[in-house]
């Protein structure tokens, strides 16, 4: 016997487990069908499920589970991503708890202990979306560390090294020293925050003057080579050539002149740093400065610093300062916001440093990217996002694709002992070259650079690594089966927050490697947020966990939940009543179910003309709501395809269609109604599968005796033609029954008493095609004509036409007169509005002649009421 209430526990696992065991998430090339695939952005192996993948994979398996029915070649590859960074940091903290440092143990015995890591945790999320419903193709899973993964990144590596377009330099890099890696610009978060302004007094050397510097760094003091001014700063223009006293340690620095100072910041002198910001770098180079480092890799000062040494940077700030007042040499401290930037990873402040570092060269390889992008052969989604794609792409920097990390791809660069270095797969490969170069080299252990590439190096080449790694060997590979047919993919749905770090990267990838784009279309989901419209994260405690949401709730409410209020591109206010709302929808809809299970087909019974009117209607409105989803899918306004199957199954099938066709308690129902019904509702079900499968499944074996006939393969359905006329003429029904069940309540006549209606009659009075059924839903023992306005009853107006409800004593005199004067008082209210509007000159002249003329038929309709209220006012 069916549940009196839906239990996603028992179905959820059970359904899952069967789709698999069928083989029906699994993909290969078929000829005879169209391809349709998406590639998963691959979670970082050190990833649990959080609220954005929830949003972002319920997308996805919708567009794939849709596909699949609609008999496309579905491919939905998934995998993850050994996210350098983040599972080192994992790495490192698990070998903490074992009483083991890093600096202690070799990089091998470090490889092992990060795959055993990577085996115990690595798999954790993708079992969590299996839980959601996700249909990947599981036996097509891939991760970047993938042996064979590995070597395709190497391989572009050494193509690119080949090109020319990477290059190893010594440069001003971003330096997270948390992480003690370099980082590159995309990976940086600019943040302004509350700093101050430190003026701090330099002596001119051979005399009582001095200069005052305004810095918010005064813990690089040490470091500092020079001082700086505009040569048209009269000022200082007594000062050209002299030299300035560094205070605290007083070393003697020149002092310069470039027109790149500011006069109006600060005093306008310029203390002059190049070893610890970027642009003083590019100052120090112009003037052939000294390059003084005086921090370590993690922030702290070194022994070029002569004080404070081994100090944080920031505690050494904070004791400079206090140094620098006792010596009276600070002059004053003023509040000051600054622009800092901070480590995507781990959030620590980003120090400028100087480091030999690879380089991506960017300029030539990002054009075929921006332009594919911007004459929409890529479509991105919303396309608002093509001006920020555009601003970063035409101002895009080389690209810093080194770590000094052990987990990852390591750089195929190795170096003989004087310190040249060539780039080759193997060390044997190197030494063959260095013979190629020099044919009296000497045998000798070549050094392999310690380095390893940027993780986003690896990622940028998913879209063709997950079918075929071995493409990036030679020139002119075409590439296996699988990637000639599934390539380029066709959607991506993915977060506007990597659009720079992966999508653009993806597509530079796409064009140098195959000559054509990796995806159609880019599909950039919102931000989910919490009420205070913080983004949800860990560290701030304000995401609830997504297991325990499908354990409490189960997926498809989840699922249905979160796509109920989040458009594309725009953020989505997570509230659980969203949730709610899902679970309400599949009680909803099981409900429905076991009310049409629990009827007596009988093929004896005659069909009664409310039931034929209802099936004609339903099906009309079902296939103006199918054509209007089409619609939907096609403009990715995913969240509304929910909302028109939403409305389709709650209020036109349950609300109105069932209700319409419902026998009598315990009797019988017609053959041909019962039969329609049953397949209205396999058409609802396969609608609705792509958004909840899993109580769709359960339904429609429920629904009939069936095999291995599945839903998740059912046949996509598609809209056929409707009959406007009777949609019409069914709205015009239901506004009638609307205002009579309002009337019954207003007046507090019991639902369970009959009423009469009456129609007002005049010539443009229309026929009222569903008389059957409003006399079935309103419970009313007639419906008829009259030609004169009905006493002691209760009147409405729609559409022009006047219906009266006689109700003498059935009312309270009293209240029903206070009620009429009430809505009186709204509808000259509202009539006082648009006569306002129409009486307004300006608006005539100036609004289109479709708003005119629903102004003034407002007001009509309003006249129509008032004078009806008034009557009935009257009347009473």
């Amino acid at each position: 016997m069916l549940s009196t209430k839906y239990n996603p526990g028992e179905v959820e696992n059970k359904w899952y487990s069967y789709w698999l065991e069928k083989g029906f998430f699994h993909s290969e090339p078929n000829p005879n069908k169209e391809p349709y695939c998406i590639v998963i952005p691959p979670p970082n192996v050190t990833g649990v499920l959080h609220m954005g993948h929830m949003l972002n994979n319920t997308i996805q398996d919708i567009l794939i589970r849709k596909a699949r029915m609609e008999g496309k070649e579905a491919c939905w590859v998934p995998g993850t991503d050994h996210a350098s960074i983040a599972t080192e940091a994992k790495v490192v903290a698990m070998l903490r708890e074992r009483g083991i440092k890093k600096s202690d143990i070799t990089r091998e015995e470090f490889l092992k202990y990060a795959w055993e890591w990577r085996g115990k945790y690595g798999g954790i999320i993708l079992e969590q979306l299996k839980k959601l419903g996700a249909s990947c193709d599981w036996d097509r899973t891939k991760f970047t560390m993938d042996p064979d993964y590995y070597d395709a990144v190497i391989d572009v590596f050494i193509d690119l090294y080949k090109k020319g377009n990477i290059y190893r330099g010594m440069r001003m890099v971003n330096w997270d020293p948390v992480g003690k890696t370099a980082l590159s610009d995309d990976e940086v978060i600019r943040k302004d925050v509350p700093s101050k302004l430190y003026y701090i007094n330099y002596a001119v050397e051979g005399s009582k003057e001095f200069l005052t510097i305004a810095t918010v760094r005064p813990e690089t003091i040490m470091a500092d080579t020079a001082i700086c001014i505009n040569p048209a700063d009269q000022r200082y223009a007594h000062l050209k050539g002299k030299k300035a006293v560094i205070p605290l340690i007083n070393r003697a620095i020149p002092i310069i002149e470039d027109e790149y100072v500011a006069m109006d910041f600060g005093t306008g002198c310029l203390k002059v740093t190049p070893a610890h910001d970027t642009n003083d770098y590019e100052l120090g180079q112009k003037h052939n400065l000294e390059i003084i480092d005086i921090l370590n890799e993690d922030g702290t000062l070194n022994e070029k610093a002569q004080i404070l040494v081994g100090e944080d940077r920031f505690i050494a700030r904070k004791k400079i300062v206090k140094l620098l007042d006792e010596k009276n040499q600070l002059q004053k401290v003023e509040d000051y916001t600054s622009s800092v930037g901070f480590s995507e990873r781990t959030d620590a402040v980003i120090e400028p440093r100087l480091s030999l570092q690879w380089f991506l060269k960017m300029k030539e390889l990002t054009k075929p990217a921006l332009a594919h992008v911007m004459n929409d052969d890529i479509q991105l989604i919303p396309s608002k996002f093509k001006n920020t794609y555009s601003h970063w792409m035409e101002n895009v920097r080389d690209w810093c694709i080194s770590r000094q990390l052990w987990w990852g791809h390591r750089i195929p660069a190795w170096y003989d002992d004087q310190g040249s270095y060539v780039v080759a797969r193997t060390e044997e490969e190197a030494i063959a070259q260095f013979r190629t170069q020099n044919p009296s080299f000497k045998n000798q252990k070549l050094r392999q650079d310690p380095d390893v590439m940027d993780t986003w190096f690896s990622s940028w080449l998913w879209p063709i690594a997950v079918f075929d790694c071995s493409v990036f060997k030679s020139p002119g590979n075409k590439g296996n089966a699988d990637l000639n047919y599934y390539y380029p993919t066709n959607d991506l749905v993915t977060a506007p927050e990597i659009l720079f770090f992966w999508v653009a990267r993806m597509i530079i990838a796409g064009y140098e490697y195959r000559g054509e784009m990796p995806f159609k279309n880019v599909y950039l989901t919102g931000i989910v947020r919490d009420s205070l419209g913080r983004k949800m994260s860990k560290s701030l405690g304000n995401s609830p966990d997504p297991l325990e949401l499908i354990n409490n709730f189960g997926a498809d409410a989840v699922r249905a939940g979160m796509l109920f209020s989040s458009p594309a591109g725009n953020d989505l206010p997570y509230d659980e009543k969203m949730i709610e709302q899902g679970r309400n929808f599949a009680n909803k809809i099981w409900n429905a179910f076991r009310l049409v299970k629990g009827w007596t087909p009988d093929s004896n019974v005659t069909m009664p003309e409310e039931n034929r009117l209802a099936m004609k209607w339903f099906r009309s409105k079902m296939n103006q709501s199918l054509s209007e989803l089409k619609d939907d899918f096609t403009k990715f306004r995913i969240s509304a395809a929910l909302h028109t199957t939403h409305k389709l199954i709650w209020y036109d099938f349950c609300s109105y269609y069932l209700e319409m066709i419902k026998p009598d308690f315990g009797k019988p129902i017609d053959k041909v109604t019962y039969e329609t019904t049953v397949e209205f509702f396999e058409i609802l079900l396969k609608a609705l599968h792509p958004f909840m499968p899993f109580i769709t499944e359960e339904l429609w074996h429920d629904l009939k005796d069936r095999e291995e006939d599945c839903v998740i393969v059912a046949l996509w359905p598609t809209p056929q033609p409707f009959d406007a006329s009777i949609l019409k003429e069914g709205q015009f029904a239901f506004d009638i029954i609307t205002e009579i069940r309002n009337t019954r309540k207003v007046k507090g006549i019991s639902p369970k008493e009959p009423l009469r209606l009456l129609v007002r009659s005049t010539d443009e009075t229309p026929s009222i095609t569903f008389s059957p059924v409003i006399k079935k839903l309103s419970n009313l023992s007639e419906i008829s004509l009259t030609e004169n306005k009905i006493s002691n009853a209760a009147s409405f107006v729609i559409r022009t036409t006047e219906f009266f409800i006689p109700i003498e004593g059935k009312i309270d005199a009293a209240k029903e007169r206070e009620a009429i004067l009430k809505d009186l008082e709204y509808h000259r209210g509202f009539m006082a509005t648009v006569d306002k509007k129409l009486s307004n000159d300006k608006f005539v002249k100036s609004a289109p002649a479709q708003v005119i003329e629903l102004e003034r038929k407002k007001k009509a309709d309003a006249e129509m009421k008032i004078r009806a209220l008034e009557e009935s006012l009257l009347r009473l």
